[in-house]
C-alpha cells in the first residue's frame, strides 16, 4: 500500500511559523486524525501534502517521489478543506461533472452514485447557492469521494451533518479505508475521531505534540 512521508516540514507565512519541523508517515489502509485548537496547523498540514502550498523547509514523498519535484500536486487524491466551495448557480450534478472532467476518470453515472451515497438526489435542479449547509457539504464529500481517490484529505467533514449525514459519510470513510485509501481527517469532533481514526495526531502551534493509537469503532453506540 501507498506511504505519504512529511519530512521536517515547515512553513512560514509572514514570517510566522505556520508548521514546524513536522515530521510523520501516514500508510493505505488507515485513518489518522488530526486534532488541535483552530491555529494548530492542521489546515496547512493538509494543504501542504494536497501540493495546494509551497514548504519552506523539508519534503513531502508519496511512494518515495516527491512533492513538487517528481509532481505537481499529491496525484489521485480527494479533498476537503475549509473556505472551499462550488459554483453557486450549478446543480450538485453540474458542479460535480465539471470537476470530474479535469481528470476524465468518470462519467455520469459514477457522479450520481457518490451524490447518492451521500443522501442527496443527483436529479435535484436546485442550485448550490440553494442548498442548506449541511446539503452543502454532502455535495462537498460526493465530490471527494467520488473518483475511489488514493488518498483523503478531509477538514472538518461533519460540519453541519445531521445523524443521517455523519452515518453516510462514515460508510464512505470505512469503505475508502478497505480498498487500502490513506484517510487523513482533521476534526473537532471527537466522535468523528473516536470513531474511525486508527492513528491521533495532537497538534499545537505548528508542531506535532502526541501521537496516539486510536481504535475504530464498528458502531456509533459503543461510545456510550
Amino acid at each position: 500500500m501507498s506511504v505519504i512521508q512529511v519530512n521536517k516540514v515547515s512553513k512560514q507565512i509572514r514570517g510566522a511559523r505556520i508548521l514546524d519541523d513536522i515530521s510523520c508517515q501516514f500508510q493505505g489502509g488507515k485513518v489518522y486524525g488530526l486534532v488541535g485548537k483552530n491555529g494548530a496547523g492542521k489546515t496547512m498540514l493538509l494543504r501542504a501534502i494536497a501540493g495546494l502550498i509551497q514548504i519552506n523547509e523539508g519534503s513531502i514523498s508519496l511512494d518515495e517521489k516527491e512533492l513538487h519535484k517528481d509532481m505537481d500536486i499529491l496525484p489521485d487524491t480527494g479533498i476537503l478543506l475549509e473556505n472551499v466551495g462550488l459554483y453557486p448557480e450549478l446543480t450538485s450534478m453540474e458542479n460535480l461533472r465539471l470537476l470530474a472532467g479535469l481528470r476524465k476518470k468518470i462519467g455520469d453515472e459514477e457522479i450520481a452514485q457518490a451524490i447518492s451515497d451521500m443522501g442527496m438526489d443527483p436529479k435535484d435542479r436546485r442550485s448550490y447557492r440553494k442548498m442548506s449547509l449541511g446539503m452543502k457539504q454532502r455535495i462537498l464529500l460526493a465530490q471527494a469521494f467520488m473518483e475511489k481517490p488514493d488518498t483523503l484529505l478531509l477538514d472538518e467533514p461533519t460540519n453541519g451533518l445531521d445523524d443521517s449525514g455523519i452515518e453516510l459519510f462514515y460508510q464512505q470513510i470505512r469503505q475508502a479505508k478497505e480498498r487500502g485509501a490513506i484517510i487523513i481527517l482533521a476534526s473537532h469532533s471527537k466522535e468523528d475521531i473516536q470513531i474511525l481514526c486508527d492513528e491521533i495526531i495532537y497538534m499545537k502551534g505548528g508542531q506535532i505534540t502526541e501521537r496516539k493509537s486510536g481504535s475504530p469503532k464498528e458502531e456509533e453506540g459503543e461510545l456510550d
